[in-house]
């Protein structure tokens, strides 16, 4: 499982961003049953940054706190059987890694979010990687089911990583 990580903004947390970003990835690919190794990128930039980004690719015009570009057209959550149909398609010809395409979190949204919610960056920034991560895998939350089923996966994953609420963790 690889990541390719760039921050372009000078804000740095006190937490290792890639350690946590491939500990949510292994989960969340374990809890969804995917068979293959895997790639993600994550950008970090700020509000003024996926302000631009969110305008231009969901027009809307605001900052939100994660973006979402999955590689892969699943016609269900999770079934990953349709990536062997079109493997040139899906997977680095150099790796052999399933591409599951990109994250992208604005730094200033998990500081404020992370003081709104009462919880630590680390959490706000884990719980936004597992957010995506599931995006990722085909999951949604257009709909009050959907919403449910992500947020129950979102906080099953962060358990079993001891990520949780606790302000005392960095």
């Amino acid at each position: 499982m690889t990541s390719c990580v760039e921050n372009e903004t000078d804000v740095t947390f006190e937490f290792d961003i890639k350690k946590i970003l491939s500990l949510i990835m292994e989960q969340v690919l374990s809890e969804e049953n995917c068979p293959y190794e895997a790639q993600v990128n994550l950008l970090l930039t700020d509000n003024v940054g996926i302000h631009e980004l969110n305008r231009q690719y969901r027009q809307v015009d605001s900052p939100t706190d994660v973006l979402s570009f999955p590689m892969i057209d699943f016609e269900k959550e999770a079934d990953f059987s349709i990536v062997g149909e079109r493997e040139a398609d899906y997977f680095d010809p150099d790796s052999g890694e399933l591409l599951l395409g990109d994250i992208i979190i604005s730094v200033d949204k998990v500081a404020e979010q992370a003081l709104k919610y009462g919880h630590s960056k680390k959490r706000e920034f884990a719980f936004l990687v597992a957010h995506s991560m599931l995006h990722l895998c085909g999951y949604d939350h257009m709909t009050k089911k959907e919403a449910c089923v992500m947020e129950e996966k979102q906080e099953k994953v962060l358990s079993a990583l001891g990520i949780t609420r606790d302000r005392e963790q960095t």
